[in-house]
Order: structure tokens, then C-alpha cells, then sequence
């Protein structure tokens, strides 16, 4: 019973290591459903949330090259003449995502993550020419110039078209016509090739 123990012990604190945890979410947004089975990328990758409200984030996914976020807000902070300090900057890379405008970031930056995650943000503004989302897109792309960035929407459910539209124009704006849409899955229905395929590898 003892050897038995200990294996079980051992499987226990191996998948405890092992696990990668889910990171914090912040908005709560109920995408629509569909039955992809295309991966979401982790990394070199920027994520626009909206949520029931129609306010927008930005996030900024990289695990490999953090001295992206270095790159990200510095150019935010030069092109917008925000006059953030050392330590605003620093804390960009721990921030999970933002929802507030340009006159509104050093406040947000000079917050710890902690408390950020309290924080109800008012969404970044955009408009039909992009708004301020435009400058994030841009400051992203620059960053990860020379490797593949890709671009990710998640939008909930009921969140209204012409928010989605607006995305879409920050996006044309920097001249990014392929992104993926953030759903949730659900299996395929019965009789397809993909429900077939599906049975197969099971």
C-alpha cells in the first residue's frame, strides 16, 4: 500500500508542476458558439476583447520576447506624449489588458496588477476611424516586426455590430485584413466530416 501511495503522490505533484493555469480574466464576455478546432495562439499574438457593453481592450501576448512590452509602451508613450515614468512603463508588462484612453493610462499604469484587477475601465475609445485603438495596433506591429503577429477579436454575444466595425477599421488602419475570431466550442453536428473525423480519433 505504501509504494501505491507514494507513485499517486508523485502523479499528483507532477500534474500540479505540469498544469498551466488559465490567466485571469478580467471582463467576462460570452463569445458565440462554432465548431473550429483551430488552436488559439499563446504567443506573438495581440487580443482585442469586447464585451456586452461594447467596450474594447487590448492585450498583448508574448511569453517568448518580453521586451516587446518594453517596445509596446514606449512607442504609445512617445507618439502620444503620455510623459510616463520608469516605473509606469515597467508595470505595462504586468498589466493583463487595457480599457481606459491615453488620458487615462498613467492612472492605470501606476496602479499595482493587484489592484488593477479590480478596476472597472471604461474601454478604449474607438470610432469609425479606428480611435485610439488604431495607435495600440500600430505600436504592436512595430514591436514584433520581423516575426508573425497575429490578430485575435473576441467579442461576446451580445455586443453590437458597429463596435465590431470600428475594431475592424483600427485594424485596416495598420493594414491587417487576417485575424482570427475568438468563439467557443461546441462539437459538430452529427453526420459531418468533421463530426466523422472527429469519431475517428477517438
Amino acid at each position: 500500500m505504501t509504494p501505491f501511495v507514494d507513485v499517486a503522490f508523485l502523479i499528483l505533484t507532477f500534474f500540479i508542476m505540469a498544469t498551466k493555469f488559465k490567466p485571469p480574466e478580467p471582463v467576462e464576455v460570452t463569445t458565440p458558439k462554432s465548431v473550429s478546432t483551430q488552436e488559439l495562439p499563446e504567443s506573438n499574438a495581440t487580443l482585442i476583447t469586447i464585451d456586452k457593453e461594447g467596450k474594447v481592450y487590448f492585450t498583448v501576448l508574448s511569453q517568448k520576447d518580453q521586451g516587446v512590452y518594453t517596445e509596446v509602451i514606449n512607442s504609445i508613450n512617445s507618439s502620444r506624449n503620455l510623459g510616463l515614468t520608469d516605473a509606469e512603463r515597467a508595470n505595462y508588462a504586468k498589466t493583463y489588458l487595457v480599457g481606459v484612453s491615453f488620458s487615462q493610462l498613467k492612472q492605470l499604469l501606476a496602479m499595482p496588477p493587484d489592484q488593477q484587477k479590480n478596476l472597472k475601465q471604461p474601454g478604449i475609445p474607438v470610432d469609425t476611424t479606428g480611435g485610439d485603438l488604431t495607435y495600440w495596433i500600430q505600436a504592436a506591429k512595430s514591436a514584433f516586426a520581423g516575426m508573425r503577429l497575429q490578430y485575435m477579436i473576441k467579442g461576446d454575444n451580445n455586443s453590437k455590430y458597429p463596435v465590431f466595425k470600428n475594431v475592424i477599421a483600427a485594424l485596416k488602419k495598420n493594414d491587417v485584413y487576417k485575424y482570427n475570431l475568438i468563439t467557443a466550442p461546441e462539437d459538430a453536428p452529427a453526420g459531418t466530416d468533421l463530426y466523422n473525423e472527429r469519431l475517428k480519433r477517438k
